[in-house]
């Protein structure tokens, strides 16, 4: 579930982010550079790990998806379900009765 409206614990990740693009800026980018490469030069060799984050950095980390399966036997009734959107300035909320 996400945080409630006006929480503010994003503030903190913020000023981590801002202050580390400052730091990028002011190096022209150089050891970001670096870093990019060294992840190129792992993943070529092999590296599992950087392979990973290379495939999760240019086509997004993979959707968790469930899936349940039944013979037919002991099917619990869905009674109920309820699905919640969240944006920044509001919450929608549908509520259906199966």
């Amino acid at each position: 579930m996400a945080a409630p409206f006006g929480n503010k614990n994003a503030i903190k990740n913020k000023l981590w982010s801002d202050t580390l693009r400052r730091a990028i800026t002011q190096d022209r980018g150089d050891r970001v550079r670096q870093a990019a490469e060294r992840l190129l030069d792992e993943a070529a060799k092999g590296e599992q790990w950087a392979i990973k984050e290379l495939a999760d950095r240019l086509d997004g980390k993979s959707v968790q998806s469930n899936t349940l399966e039944s013979n037919g036997e002991n099917i619990a009734k869905i009674e109920r379900v309820i699905v919640s959107f969240v944006s920044p300035n509001r919450v929608l909320t549908l509520d259906s009765d199966c």
